[in-house]
């Protein structure tokens, strides 16, 4: 592969090669009996096609939990390798995969193929990339490929008992070679290093162990990942940048300072019963450490609270009351539309957001709460 893109002349080399050394190395093996040294052959395979299976489906309650579960598995694998690798050579080629569709093609080829005898249909990563490595561009190459297998089966299977299995694996591993793209792996590491261990796992869990394997430990890092990001939204301090009215995070921007008697916290994710409590422990340790600079206000910037739930207005309604007891006023800034609509759907919302509770923004609650 790498060879053809250099000289594109000598693509007929590349493309040919599987097909060469499938040929030569059959016929060493059955001229010098290498299937007696060890050496691990295909050996024999029924010839013809699957005959229909319709008649064979039982619908019957005691196989129902049992299909249930394996089609819930083997439909997670083979949605989620197949939408990987369309979405992994749609990267290389520059072209969109619309996962919906890949879904429904994929959902439909199943549901014909358990009439006709047939193995789990899905986005196969190694018949991608050796199409991917004999330079085919349309989905014709699936055609021909599905024309020739039919072919194949039929007439020419007698042909393959001598072929090695370490051939058949020496094409599929020359053709994924071609995919491994070592600076997106360095580029995502210097991004974010969680998705690099998403991405490492993945690709050790699948060339060490299988492709179900490797792509559930993928599934289910990223799936922690939400799950920590949900119950530990990020909250960080922010500061005004001298001479303006502008705040923004105290960790990025060195020039940002913070404002004499106000503690200024900006929540960037939705508020709801996962994350609340956390929220509440985490405002508490932000208080207790202001406590001794003379600290009057609390504001709150929900700007980046897309979402909010009636655990996060019980938050917000519990930790104005708590810091109103303890000689700290609670007030609010740019909360959107969502929040603001179920703030005002609050019971007792006339005392909660008084007259000096809500503002637009930071700088406006700073010049109308000056601490006394």
């Amino acid at each position: 592969m790498i060879q053809s893109m250099k000289k594109p002349k000598l693509f007929w080399v590349s493309a040919g090669a599987p097909l060469a050394s499938v040929i030569l190395s059959t016929l060493l093996v059955f001229l010098f009996k290498a299937q007696n040294h060890g050496i691990g052959i295909i050996g024999k395979l029924k010839c013809g096609l699957n005959r229909p299976s319709w008649d064979e489906l039982i619908f019957s309650s005691s196989y129902l939990g049992t299909a249930i579960k394996t089609g819930v598995v083997t439909g997670l694998i083979s949605l989620t390798e197949g939408v990987a690798v369309g979405r992994t050579f749609a990267a290389l080629k520059d072209y969109k995969v619309d996962g919906n569709k890949e879904m429904m093609a994929i959902g439909i080829m199943n549901i014909i193929g358990s009439c006709t005898s047939c193995y789990v249909t899905t986005g196969s990563f190694s018949r991608s990339a050796v199409n991917n490595n004999a330079g085919c561009k349309t989905a014709m190459s699936n055609i021909v490929m599905s024309l020739t297998v039919m072919v194949t089966l039929l007439l020419l299977m007698p042909l393959f008992v001598y072929t090695p299995n370490v051939v058949l694996g020496a094409i599929i591993i020359s053709a994924v070679i071609g995919l491994i793209d070592v600076p997106a792996a360095c580029q995502i590491w210097k991004m974010d290093k969680m998705d690099f261990l998403v991405c490492i796992c993945a690709f050790f869990g699948v060339i060490f162990v299988s492709v179900q394997e490797g792509l559930a430990i993928a599934v289910g890092l990223s799936i922690f990942r939400i799950l920590l990001q949900i119950t530990r939204p990020k909250t960080v301090i922010l500061g005004n940048l001298s001479g303006t009215d502008i705040y923004r995070n105290l960790h990025h921007y060195r020039d940002a300072t913070k404002v004499p008697g106000f503690l200024i916290v900006a929540v960037e994710a939705p508020i709801n019963f996962a994350n609340a409590i956390y929220l509440n422990e985490r405002i508490a340790r932000l208080i207790e450490e202001e406590k001794n600079a003379g600290l009057r206000f609390l504001i709150l910037d929900l700007s980046a609270v897309s979402a909010i739930d009636t655990s996060g207005i019980s938050f917000l309604m519990d930790l104005k009351r708590s810091m109103e007891k303890h000689g700290i006023e609670v007030v609010f800034v740019n909360p959107v539309g969502e929040v603001m609509e179920k703030l005002q759907r609050a019971d007792d919302i006339h005392s909660f957001l008084g007259r000096d509770s809500l503002f637009l923004t930071v700088g406006e609650a700073i010049l109308r709460c000056p601490p006394r």
